[in-house]
């Protein structure tokens, strides 16, 4: 089939993003500078053909995904909000100071940091490790997240005609295992978190994934 080509989007900034706070399926309003990114990732995106557009069931994610449609010339885009495109949840450590937490998880790995976990271990490996240090272990696996996310592929190549160009508004760690995952042999690298508002490209071919960009914050993509 013709590649359907979607347009991954990070959600403006949240009061938690500003407080570093873990945000994943918790919920907080964009800041004047979250709504600020929406609106610029909007103009950015505004002369993109979409024939639809998604985003995750946050309230971060579907404000912004309403503001980017706003700007768009095809004023007749339909939102979809789908749970399965929500962030990675967190489960004890939902809302923690975001240093804080990951101190907790990855320290009896040897790895003190988000990123020296990554570095280490892998993106996958920070969810599993997160599930084991969740006293009540409701956080997300690898196994249970990518089982979630799959759906939500599955779902966008059951409703999206092939050709199209999909806006879909998500969050920082999805976007980032999303390019980890299916773009690293092609050299994409993920150590830097995509910044609010930014865009990352994906194609969803007949083989599978393909990522053809990651954070681009002043362009298009």
């Amino acid at each position: 089939m013709t590649p359907i080509t979607v347009y991954l989007v990070r959600h403006g900034q949240t009061w938690f993003n500003r407080y570093n706070k873990m945000q994943g399926w918790s919920d907080s309003p964009l800041t004047k500078s979250g709504i600020a990114d929406a609106k610029r990732t909007g103009q950015l995106l505004k002369h993109i053909t979409f024939l639809h557009a998604y985003s995750s069931d946050t309230t971060r994610a579907m404000n912004t995904a309403k503001m980017i449609l706003d700007a768009n010339f095809n004023t007749h885009v339909p939102l979809t909000v789908t749970a399965n495109f929500r962030e990675q949840f967190y489960g004890y450590y939902e809302g923690e100071d975001s240093p804080k937490a990951w101190y907790a998880v990855g320290q009896p790995h040897g790895a003190r940091t988000f990123s020296q976990i990554i570095e280490k271990f892998g993106v996958d490996a920070s969810k599993n490790f997160m599930h084991e240090a969740d006293p009540f272990h409701e956080a997300e696996d690898a196994l249970t997240y990518w089982n979630r996310l799959q759906k939500g592929f599955k779902q966008l190549r059951a409703e999206v005609e092939p050709g199209a160009n999909v806006l879909l508004v998500s969050h920082g760690t999805t976007i980032r295992s999303i390019v980890d995952k299916f773009g690293k042999d092609d050299g994409f690298v993920v150590t830097e978190s995509p910044a609010n508002g930014s865009i990352s490209k994906i194609q969803l071919t007949d083989s599978g994934i393909k990522v053809l960009s990651y954070n681009q914050k002043n362009t298009e993509a």
